[in-house]
């Protein structure tokens, strides 16, 4: 009868508010799904048609052979990409100085990059753009490249310097004593030891680039215009595309999702070691 009890409380007090919040979470996602394979016809019908009758893939072979918005996909993939590899390169080596030195200006830098988390992205926004405009970087992967980087930086050393200093600085002086110079010793020993960490980070700075629409909208233009950009033709001032806006949408959501169930245990653990050893 105790067993009783205690299975019926944990099923109100804690599964059916999990699946409540799942469901809702979900739900969005579900109706975008769905939308996208509805036939033109049944997306404007009244009552609402949730189920379609009859499934179709038209909008998606309308949305990749008659606009541009595979190109927008290959620039988001090259944009992504090039903002971890560029987030790591940087948070790094910054967040093994920050773990392994202690220097005038080292708290006062590691303050800096928490309060620039703390204040909205829309503020670096025309001092950004001036200074890329400057630079000829308006419309070219390397200003939406750099743009993104700068708001992903600054979290990603935070992170990576709390795996830094879950790694004993005897590992680097042993491997420094018997001949590996300082950066041997970080890419053979420490980075090996932090893979979880890298992985984390990545996955981070990856999916807020790929999510991200300020910046992109306002560094790029047609030649390197992305998803979320591209998302936005779709939308008009009388009318919205609702079979192309849903099969974009779902389109977008499919590789951040494939790559998270790729490397959920990793990504999972990084978290947890990260929180955990900070």
């Amino acid at each position: 009868m105790i067993e009783r009890r205690s299975y019926t409380r944990r099923l109100i007090e804690v599964e059916i508010p999990i699946l409540l919040i799942v469901v809702f979470a979900i739900a969005p996602y579900v109706w975008m799904i769905l939308t996208s394979i509805k036939p033109q016809a049944e997306l404007a019908v009244f009552p609402v048609q949730y189920l379609p009758k009859n499934a179709t893939l038209d909008h998606y072979r309308d949305l990749i052979a008659r606009t541009s918005f595979a190109g927008s996909l290959f620039n988001s993939l090259v944009i992504a990409t090039g903002a971890v590899v560029l987030g790591l390169g940087v948070a790094v080596p910054a967040a093994y100085a920050f773990s392994r030195f202690r220097f005038r200006a080292r708290t006062g830098l590691m303050t800096g990059f928490l309060v620039i988390n703390m204040f909205p992205i829309v503020l670096l926004i025309i001092p950004l753009f001036l200074m890329m405009r400057n630079l000829g970087l308006i419309d070219t992967y390397l200003g939406v490249i750099i743009g993104h980087s700068t708001f992903s930086i600054p979290f990603a050393i935070w992170m990576l310097t709390s795996y830094f200093n879950a790694i004993p600085k005897d590992l680097d002086e042993a491997a420094m004593i018997d001949g590996a110079t300082r950066m041997e010793t970080i890419r053979l020993v420490v980075l090996p030891l932090i893979l979880p960490g890298l992985i984390t980070a990545g996955i981070y700075i990856f999916i807020t680039s790929w999510n991200e629409y300020l910046f992109a909208m306002m560094l790029s233009g047609q030649a390197v215009r992305t998803v979320t950009v591209a998302l936005q033709l779709f939308i008009g001032e009388f009318t919205v595309q609702w079979g192309l806006l849903t099969a974009g949408g779902t389109l977008i959501a499919l590789p951040v999702t494939l790559l998270f169930l790729v490397v959920q245990k990793r990504l999972v653990g990084g978290l947890t070691a990260g929180a955990v050893k900070s």
